[in-house]
């Protein structure tokens, strides 16, 4: 009988542990709502997300006029011209965004690419790639979109910065300028294998 009951503690003291257990889990991240555990992405998730409206990219060029469209409904690789010349950084980002989706293989219908043209102009200095990167969506924010991006992204922009918006037009991940395109292949590589639209 003397067995029984300690059989009968040591199930109790077990219950008791499996309730505890998760109860304090769910109270630790509640009073710790920032904490991820083992993140594994390379960028830095933008939360809350930053919405987007259709009418808040606008074409500044004649193909990215016509093709605006395709950025609906596809993961999208944002790179961000903060000034109006585009230097070495921001040419190199560009070039290795490029790359990047070229890696994508099989995925790679599923994925689009856009500079966003702060100022909203286009300079002189542009041309040498402007004009060879011809499926490359040229597109400039609207005031709105823009001060939504300075309030949540980032009150500055860098040369050679990326921004990754799903295909609900939600921006939601960033890698600062020198990002390591591998980094983000893989990043991007997790989301789509995930993703039940685009």
């Amino acid at each position: 009988m003397n067995n029984q009951q300690k059989k009968n503690q040591r199930t109790i003291i077990i219950l008791a542990l499996m309730t505890a257990i998760p109860f304090s889990i769910a109270w630790y991240l509640t009073k710790n709502p920032d904490f991820q555990p083992m993140a594994t992405n390379k960028g830095d998730l933008i939360t809350p997300v930053v919405t987007t409206e259709r009418s808040d990219l606008m074409g500044v060029d004649d193909f990215s006029v016509e093709n605006i469209k395709e950025l609906e409904g596809h993961w999208v690789i944002l790179n961000i011209i903060p000034n109006k010349g585009c230097n070495q950084l921001c040419i190199d980002a560009i070039h290795a965004t490029k790359q990047l989706r070229l890696m994508l293989n099989k995925d790679l219908p599923r994925v689009r690419r856009a500079v966003i043209l702060v100022q909203g102009v286009q300079e002189e200095s542009f041309q040498p790639w402007w004009g060879a990167d011809d499926r490359l969506l040229k597109v400039k924010p609207s005031s709105t979109l823009l001060e939504k991006i300075k309030q949540k992204v980032a009150a500055e922009f860098t040369d050679g910065m990326i921004i990754l918006m799903d295909p609900l037009g939600n921006l939601m991940m960033q890698y600062k300028s020198g990002f390591d395109p591998y980094a983000v292949k893989r990043d991007l590589k997790k989301l789509l294998r995930i993703s039940q639209i685009g």
